[in-house]
């Protein structure tokens, strides 16, 4: 449970970026993104895949399922990504890029683990919460 509880905080934190943006540059990268996390170093599962529902920037876990964590931070206008993932007293962070339908970067969760991550945009509308 500890090791998918931390991945799934390095995953959602693969997605606080530059806050500064306008609403019209944001919403092109409104929508569902299935990201994926692989470990590189650590304690973590090898790799672990959550939806991730972006609207005006803001970022948040598209599934109830995801283990209770929650994620902070933004998707700045040029698709800089940068998001804390809170689960319990563990956080991790994520820094990267998204572009029009895809993106990647790395994450790391403390001293815990760490790795890459890579998104497709799966849909244009934001799945709601379960």
């Amino acid at each position: 449970m500890l090791k998918s509880s931390v991945v799934a905080l390095g995953l959602c934190a693969a997605l606080l970026a530059t806050p500064q943006s306008s609403a019209a540059e944001e919403r092109s990268f409104n929508g569902t993104w299935s990201v994926q996390l692989v470990t590189e170093s650590g304690l973590c599962d090898s790799r672990y895949t959550v939806a991730l529902a972006i609207t005006g920037g803001d970022v948040r876990v598209a599934s109830a399922g995801e283990g209770g964590a929650t994620v902070s931070g933004r998707i700045g206008p040029d698709g800089n990504v940068g998001l804390t993932v809170r689960h319990g007293s563990t956080s991790g962070a994520a820094s990267g890029r998204l572009q029009a339908n895809s993106g990647s970067g790395t994450w790391n969760v403390s001293a815990l683990c760490s790795g890459r991550w890579t998104a497709q945009r799966r849909s244009t509308r934001v799945a709601q919460a379960d």
